[in-house]
């Protein structure tokens, strides 16, 4: 089997992060499949509200943090397990942002139930950390990411948030130092720089707390030895043991995501198939951005899943 699985390469299942949340989404899924279906109901269970609900029906909690996050997660491990039930499974797996706990579900590290239930936590602790209003993200297009932090060094308070992909890499801190370093950033060549619809400053020092109270939590929180490899995104390597994966969640609430350099792990380690499951297909389009020559395939409908056959 190893030697089928080097001639043909490895498959990674890669899950998006907050943004990508729509109305409707993971619907079909639990329309199609009884254990789509299973794992929203238990994330009702688990959290006191209606997770059908808050995905399937507009509203007006989807975009805020600490529904997002809970939503996000439930909506892709219900997938992953849909495919996992048909026999597709991964050789390593990675997230962006709140998307590496769905790769810790994948990798066997933590329960679908006490991912869900982490990310309620993750998105309270991170909607609490920064009073609206106060801090900020902008995406900056056209530049490396030595260029962008030769500017941004230089301004308080604001710093590199997310590594995306070359040429776009956003920054993250209080709403004033992010405006200065994208007047900064246009000055040094930036072909743009866009403001994120975001609730808060992630990725930066100002989550340091939320991130501190986040490691208290998971204390109590079990997690197993990874079965298959995932990729952190604090270090862009992959952890193959169990007593690391917390302080690296610890650190990840406050520290840049490190998506081009994972996405560059898992292409020298041989994946050639990377199968985005979730709604969006942002990170389809960062990994064409890194490499064209593999393949990428979105699962985001039901009807999705006919890809894979």
């Amino acid at each position: 089997m190893s030697e089928v699985r080097r001639i043909m390469g490895k498959t990674a299942f890669i899950f998006p992060g907050q943004g990508a949340q729509v109305c409707g989404m993971g619907q079909d899924f639990y329309e199609n499949s009884e254990t789509a279906k299973a794992v929203f109901d238990r994330a009702t269970e688990l959290l006191g509200f209606s997770v059908p609900e808050l995905c399937f029906e507009k509203n007006d909690r989807l975009d805020i943090t600490e529904y997002t996050q809970a939503a996000m997660v439930t909506t892709s491990v219900a997938m992953m397990k849909v495919m996992e039930e048909r026999g597709i499974h991964a050789d390593v797996a990675a997230g962006l942002s709140l998307g590496e706990y769905c790769a810790l579900v994948a990798a066997g590290v933590m329960t679908a139930d006490d991912a869900i239930r982490t990310v309620r936590e993750r998105g309270i602790l991170m909607q609490e950390a920064v009073p609206a209003g106060v801090g900020g993200m902008s995406a900056v297009l056209g530049m490396t990411a030595d260029e962008i932090n030769a500017v941004v060094d230089e301004i308080p308070n604001v710093q590199v948030a997310n590594y995306n992909c070359p040429g776009q890499i956003v920054i993250s801190g209080l709403k004033e130092a992010v405006e200065t370093a994208a007047v900064k950033l246009k000055e040094a060549g930036a072909r743009r720089v866009i403001p994120l619809n975001v609730s808060g400053p992630f990725h930066s020092y100002l989550l340091e707390e939320a991130g501190e109270k986040l490691g208290k939590f998971l204390e109590n929180i079990p997690v197993a030895e990874p079965v298959i490899p995932y990729v952190a995104n604090v270090t862009a390597a992959y952890v193959t043991k169990a007593e690391d994966v917390k302080p690296l969640l610890t650190r990840q609430v406050s520290s840049s995501v490190r998506w081009q350099q994972s996405v560059e792990t898992m292409l020298a380690d041989g994946v050639d198939r990377f199968i985005e499951i979730g709604p969006g297909k942002t990170l389809a389009g960062f990994i064409r951005k890194i490499n064209r020559e593999v393949t990428v395939i979105n699962i985001e409908k039901f009807e999705d899943l006919e890809k894979l056959n």
